[in-house]
């Protein structure tokens, strides 16, 4: 498993799940993004809207970072707030001064596009479905100086262990850990949020996918305070609006952190209910990836492209897998949703199937 250079051509590393809900797939049922269902709740909403009598002075994100540190343990100098963990990405690209940078794959494909924009070679280490696609530390070469993986990892559900990650902290090298699912685990295990024990370690946060907070753009990084004011330095001014440093000091509040508790706990719970349903189409050669441990799910399927437009007509959105790293059409990702929706959904998988098969 040796670091593989690609071009960016060889992936379309810009495509995301919510190009599959757009325009004429505005009306399907979305199995495709990863922002949970019914959010943000109503008590969320009313904060964000009681903070737009603001709106006429300049965004003073203190009270915000001063929380996010007190959630995690931290003092203020290792948090830096971002609009979205995406902007997180594009600061790292820019900021750090890096000469051998490598993403772990399939991941989010989001970090490399951003080194690739920032003039950086990127080296991939692809992971293998006969592995179940878990990390192996022996396979990042010694002398990458930036090492990025995601835990859990989007897309293919892979909570890989904590120890196994710190593992690849390095002297001189920068270790980035997106956890943007992290808060859909149960009891957030394999968490590396708050860590200060592991050299060089950044860890990125994402409020928008447990809160439904997609298009207000709100997430952190937890660095060491040089990385830290690095990256800040690198942000324009003002880059978190008021409405979202609202957001980000109400999620993590104690109460919002009940809930998202009892929200993970939900969403193993129907995660386990649509993997039970999904083996039952081992028989037609479709393969779950698990075990599972993020709000998604990745499954290999033969007829996967034709499934996946035999399922638009029946009105389900999912997520094409082709556009990862390491992955090819047959693979495709599922969200988590309700039972209700697995069951309908698992109903039309069967038509689709069928349909892919005349």
């Amino acid at each position: 498993m040796a670091p593989t250079p690609m071009p960016t051509e060889a992936h379309d590393l810009r495509h995301h799940g919510d190009a599959e809900v757009r325009d004429d797939g505005s009306a399907l049922v979305d199995l495709a993004v990863n922002v949970r269902a019914d959010t943000p709740p109503a008590w969320l909403r009313e904060r964000i809207a009681g903070s737009l009598g603001s709106l006429a002075a300049y965004p003073d994100g203190r009270a915000a970072r001063a929380a996010v540190a007190a959630r995690h343990g931290l003092p203020v100098e290792r948090v830096l707030l971002t609009a979205g963990a995406a902007e997180a990405f594009v600061l790292l690209a820019r900021a750090l001064k890096v000469r051998r940078p490598v993403v772990v794959h399939p991941q989010f494909t989001e970090p490399e596009a951003a080194l690739r924009d920032a003039g950086h070679t990127v080296d991939r280490v692809l992971l293998r479905e006969a592995d179940g696609f878990r990390l192996d530390p022996a396979a990042v070469p010694e002398e990458a100086d930036l090492v990025v993986i995601g835990n859990p990892t989007n897309p293919t559900s892979v909570l890989h262990p904590a120890d196994a990650i710190a593992g690849l902290a390095r002297p001189g090298r920068t270790l980035v850990v997106d956890e943007a699912f992290m808060d859909a685990v149960p009891g957030e295990r394999e968490a590396l949020a708050g860590r200060t024990d592991v050299p060089g370690l950044v860890v990125l946060r994402s409020l928008t996918k447990t809160w439904g907070l997609a298009g207000l753009r709100i997430g952190y990084v937890l660095a060491a305070p040089e990385t830290v004011a690095d990256l800040e330095r690198a942000q324009p001014l003002w880059p978190v609006s008021t409405p979202a440093l609202a957001a980000a000091q109400a999620c993590v509040s104690p109460q919002a952190l009940a809930e998202a508790a009892h929200a993970a706990h939900r969403i193993a719970a129907d995660r386990a209910h649509l993997v039970t349903g999904l083996r039952e189409f081992a028989s037609s050669g479709l393969r779950v990836v698990e075990p599972a441990e993020g709000p998604f799910v990745l499954v290999r399927l033969p007829e996967a492209a034709s499934v996946r437009r035999h399922l638009r007509d029946l009105g389900f959105a999912v997520r094409r897998g082709d556009t990862f790293p390491g992955l090819d059409e047959e693979w495709l990702r599922l969200a988590v949703r309700d039972r209700g929706t697995a069951g309908a959904f698992l109903g039309a998988l069967g038509q689709a199937v069928a349909l892919a098969r005349r």
